[in-house]
């Protein structure tokens, strides 16, 4: 069977609500990058390591949220899905408020 094509606002859409769970810790960064590799790129994990350049065993153990790669590696394997590993609050509140709505401050 093969897999139906989105388009490119069906993929931006995907890639924002998985976002959007990961911010509120309802899924792992592992867990993310397996969905938007398989539901956006629909790529296999021997593929999407070829293209980004990781051997299929850190890809798979990303995926698992196990192993330990450097930032580099992990912005090389996040790139080709649009983000790139960055700093959050811990704080659900502080978190809430940096994504809310423009509060008139200037920066």
């Amino acid at each position: 069977m093969k897999r139906r094509e989105h388009t490119p606002d069906e993929r931006e859409a995907r890639l924002v609500s998985l976002t959007r769970q990961l911010f509120a810790g309802e899924i792992s960064e592992g867990r993310l990058l397996r969905t938007l590799r398989r539901e956006v790129l629909g790529l296999s994990q021997e593929d999407y390591a070829r293209l980004v350049g990781v051997s299929r065993r850190t890809l798979s153990d990303m995926e698992g949220d196990k192993g330990n790669v450097s930032l580099a590696v992990m912005n090389r394997v996040y790139r080709p899905l649009g983000l790139r590993v960055g700093l959050i609050p811990r704080q659900s509140a502080l978190l809430e408020r940096l994504l809310g709505a423009d509060d008139g401050a200037s920066g």
